[in-house]
């Protein structure tokens, strides 16, 4: 056992045997080789079953990731270019001036539709036709291109239906066709969870949760867009179905992806500098606060300052998981767990002793 692979297991350990946690995983790949793959606790309280490196988890918006990826992917092909309008594949999107939207826009989150419309609630996310049909007929909040504003869950509807309509194909497929299977990684992720599969996942649960706001009449975001819910991971309809913004995997298959995304075995060199440069700057019109946006992807590793120069890109998501990469380090981090948080302090222990073992540079 390597000291990394050594103190992120203690680290875990801890989580769990102080009751902070209840069950985790943690992959990383360096340069593409597995270097650490670390679990702890248990993926389902009701039975006690314990946490393996092969135990899938329902992980939110870290699932960005993936989709991001397909959308290089799909510029990769030729069938779409980061400036192509989406109204070239997807006619109906241009309206209420929505026409000039880009691929491009979509990734930096500058389209202008950051909320689902508001007929849409999470039982209709299993109805792809229904969610995209809303999302095109949606009135943006600004111009596109102009602003920048967390697409919660739109997002991985705006990446899946213009990758669908590219290639004919919806974006899970794309996604065990162009991404696990050719990494053998089959099994280890999910956008719609196979019925035969469901057994397999982990178990997610609610943290004690934060005192309750009071509504705020001014918030872009629903409330289920918001807080992520243990009963929304582990609703049989919602894993099943192609809900892109958020996936289910396990950190070592969603680790592989990305160092081979780093490595070349999925994009050029090329490519790859020019999805991970700075894409967009601004104040997010959601949340308030400043961002840098690559192509896809928020830079700077977690805790790092929006301003702070970095070579990583990822996503945290809701309930503490987190994914990133770093072309700097050639390293690719992931972690899941089962305990939904309103906080990230586990993903910021771990990236801060990371950066203390391996340093900025490979």
């Amino acid at each position: 056992m390597s000291a990394l692979q050594h103190q992120i297991h203690s680290v875990l350990d801890e989580f769990v045997d102080t009751g902070a946690e209840t069950g985790l995983q943690v992959a990383m790949y360096r340069h593409g080789a597995l270097v650490v793959d670390a679990v702890a606790g248990i993926a389902d309280s009701a039975t006690g079953r314990r946490v393996t490196p092969e135990t899938p988890f329902f992980s939110f918006s870290s699932g960005k990731t993936m989709s991001a990826l397909i959308a290089h992917l799909l510029v990769r092909t030729g069938a779409v270019g980061y400036d192509t309008p989406v109204v070239d594949l997807w006619p109906e999107f241009g309206a209420h001036g929505k026409e000039s939207a880009t691929l491009r826009h979509v990734l930096t989150h500058s389209v202008g539709v950051p909320a689902m419309p508001r007929d849409i609630g999470p039982a209709d996310l299993t109805d792809w036709s229904r969610v995209c049909t809303a999302l095109a007929d949606a009135e943006p909040r600004w111009r596109p291109g102009t602003e920048t504003g967390y697409h919660s869950f739109t997002f991985g509807f705006l990446v899946g239906e213009i990758a669908r309509r590219a290639t004919g194909k919806p974006i899970r497929q794309l996604l065990h066709d162009w991404i696990a299977a050719p990494l053998g990684i089959d099994g280890d992720l999910y956008f719609g969870v196979p019925h035969t599969d469901l057994g397999r996942l982990a178990r997610l649960e609610d943290a004690a949760p934060p005192p309750v706001a009071p509504p705020d009449g001014d918030a872009v975001l629903a409330p289920w867009e918001m807080r992520p819910t243990a009963a929304m991971g582990n609703s049989h309809e919602i894993l099943q179905a192609d809900i892109p913004s958020v996936g289910t995997f396990t950190a070592r298959g969603i680790a592989a992806a990305n160092a081979a995304l780093l490595d070349g075995r999925l994009l050029d060199a090329h490519q790859l500098e020019e999805l991970t440069a700075v894409a967009f700057e601004g104040t997010d019109q959601v949340f308030g606060n400043p961002v840098r946006l690559a192509l896809g992807y928020p830079l700077g590793r977690l805790g790092a300052r929006p301003d702070e120069a970095s070579t990583a890109f990822g996503w945290v998501g809701g309930g503490g998981s987190y994914v990133y990469a770093d072309t700097a380090t050639g390293l690719s981090f992931a972690l899941t767990k089962t305990r939904l948080t309103p906080h990230f302090d586990t993903a910021q222990r771990l990236a801060d002793l990371i950066a203390a073992e391996v340093g900025p540079h490979a």
